[in-house]
């Protein structure tokens, strides 16, 4: 990893610190293997433990910025679950290597996760939004030469993804509001 890719790196981790303060933070190096791993060098994923600022546990990538910014701007992503789960850190990697592996992700695309988020759930897509759980102070993440905008990966369901490709991605964040979700409920029934 060059010198300008670690430092963004870890940038990274101490913004989530900074902003989890009081919560634990481990860090996992992902190891994509040899092919994938080309393509996003020196994968981490930042497991934030329950604390002050929520009760869930966060799932945070850092390394999508270095991999794919462009004149200073890129992504890193956020999921909430609500246990602490390798599953989740692998589909974290998974998420990190979709974006930077050719499909590039932003703000209300979706993407399939290929089997339910959990045994038994419904969600079994990720639909790319604002940080709602945490806000703009996490969303923003100042990094050397540029920043990050961290965003929020929400399990979502298959009718939920065809309910915004027809209506619109307000209108299905409006149902999720109404039907007041809970992010974190693997077994939340659909809005639709």
């Amino acid at each position: 990893m060059s010198d300008a890719r670690l430092l963004a790196v870890e940038a990274a981790e101490s913004h989530v610190r900074a902003f989890f303060e009081g919560h634990s933070v481990e860090v996992v190096v992902c190891d994509l293997g040899p092919q994938r791993g080309e393509v996003l060098r020196d994968l981490r994923v930042l497991v934030v433990g329950p604390g002050p600022r929520s009760d869930s546990w966060a799932y945070v990538t850092a390394g999508c910025w270095a991999a794919m910014e462009k004149d200073g701007h890129g992504l890193e992503f956020v999921m909430t679950a609500h246990v602490r789960d390798q599953q989740f850190i692998d589909l974290m990697a998974m998420i990190a290597y979709y974006h930077c592996g050719g499909h590039q992700l932003d703000l209300e695309h979706s993407m399939p996760i290929g089997a339910p988020w959990v045994p038994g759930s419904n969600c079994d897509h990720l639909l790319i939004s604002l940080p709602y759980l945490h806000g703009p102070d996490l969303e923003h993440c100042p990094l050397p030469g540029g920043h990050a905008r961290i965003l929020w990966t929400l399990p979502v369901t298959a009718a939920e993804i065809e309910f915004r490709r027809q209506q619109g991605h307000e209108a299905l964040e409006h149902l999720f509001d109404e039907a007041e979700i809970i992010p974190t409920d693997p077994f939340r029934a659909s809005v639709v």
